[in-house]
């Protein structure tokens, strides 16, 4: 149970429910954090709760540390993981949880932290500052850096850090283009997914189909994200109506998520009024997110990946090992991802019918469609798996203890 201060006020540092972790066969591991402050439920955090919980099945003592009332302390508490409620939102007391939780790291012996969330760095740079070379910390990038940070103020904040993941060598290259951090400690580190799940999901397309009642006969599209402008749904409605209404294309589509958390509905509303201005409204099934996601591969004939700027695509990964062709819009950390024609199909951002035509392909060609597909599954098994991203990570926390 979390505990309180005075009045019933949540503590900035408060303990919630502790489930200590074993691992037969294996030397004990030192005590890990996993610090994530962020009031959002999308890619990173779903990230940083599977690898918390996979890195205790190694038996690795996690503790994460989470916001109060976030959606990560709820979905730890679901998974029945070792976490604190840290509140640092306001910086006129983040010195003061700092203080507190340096304290509380040296009391239960955590001396390695990882960092998952680029803004979460200030607040580290406080607990590093009191406790030094107590503390090892390590930063699991998920996002792109952006622009140049190469100037003092970064290559200071930077310089605390003793190891940087990165999940692809692009973003790693990245690192030493656009900051002075030191390159020896940067890491190639991909982000994993459990394969297995994906590769054999125990259910046929029929029953994923009638699990989302969807329908039986027809080709499906799907689009699995946030309902957020910049992951495209918008631009995949005017595929699908290009698909049907100029190629005569009996496709339909699947989109499943839900609204960026505190953000508002001004987009989703967009959305509804453009199903009802294309005519599709019996053509877009909308779903909402479900952590098995495995199903909803199963349902679907082609994944489309739209979004503007995609670091790291967890969702196109998954689809990939899942055997599905993906065709993804050729930005971000997708490039490296999708080998064009080999794993996936590429197009140029926002290009209505370029998207159409490489869509037209896995539809018109069911030989080459599942080819694709395999290749696809291929590659996700060799470099995707969620084993491989805790080894790698475990060499690195272990030369660091």
């Amino acid at each position: 149970m979390n505990t309180g201060t005075g009045g019933g006020k949540q503590s900035e540092v408060a303990r919630a429910q502790v489930v200590p972790s074993t691992h037969l066969g294996a030397a004990p591991r030192p005590a890990l954090a996993i610090l994530c402050l962020s009031d959002s439920l999308g890619g990173l955090e779903i990230n940083t709760i599977k690898f918390s919980g996979w890195m205790r099945e190694r038996g690795w003592p996690i503790t994460l540390l989470v916001p109060p009332h976030s959606p990560l302390a709820e979905w730890a508490s679901r998974e029945q993981l070792a976490y604190i409620t840290v509140a640092a939102r306001r910086k006129s007391l983040a010195v003061v949880t700092a203080w507190r939780l340096a304290q509380y790291l040296r009391a239960h012996s955590i001396r390695i932290l990882l960092v998952t969330q680029n803004k979460d760095l200030g607040f580290v740079a406080l607990l590093k500052l009191l406790m030094g070379k107590e503390l090892r910390v390590v930063y699991q990038q998920h996002m792109q850096i952006g622009i140049p940070k190469r100037d003092w103020f970064h290559t200071q904040r930077f310089a605390m850090l003793d190891a940087w993941l990165s999940p692809l060598p692009g973003l790693a290259r990245q690192v030493t283009e656009m900051t002075r951090y030191n390159p020896a400690r940067v890491h190639v580190v991909p982000l994993g997914i459990v394969l297995q799940r994906f590769i054999q999901p125990g259910l046929t397309q029929a029953q994923a189909r009638e699990q989302l009642q969807l329908p039986a006969g027809t080709a499906l599209l799907g689009v699995l994200g946030r309902f957020d402008d910049g992951k495209g749904q918008d631009f995949v409605l005017d595929v699908l109506h290009t698909l049907r209404t100029e190629h005569q294309q009996p496709v339909e589509l699947v989109l499943m998520g839900e609204l960026t958390r505190n953000e508002g509905d001004a987009y989703w509303q967009q959305l509804q009024s453009q199903i009802q201005q294309l005519g599709l409204e019996q053509q877009v099934h909308i779903r909402p997110f479900s952590p098995q996601t495995e199903v909803f591969y199963r349902a679907i004939d082609v994944f489309v990946l739209a979004s503007v700027s995609e670091t790291y695509g967890m969702v196109t990964i998954e689809a990939m090992a899942a055997g599905l062709p993906v065709v993804a819009s050729a930005t971000g950390g997708t490039l490296e991802i999708v080998q064009d024609g080999q794993t996936g199909l590429l197009y140029p951002l926002r290009n209505v019918e370029a998207c159409v035509q490489q869509v037209l392909k896995c539809l018109q060609q069911p030989t080459f469609r599942q080819e694709l597909g395999q290749s696809a599954s291929r590659r996700a098994q060799a470099e995707y798996s969620h084993v491989r991203q805790c080894d790698l990570t475990e060499q690195i926390l272990l030369a660091l203890a």
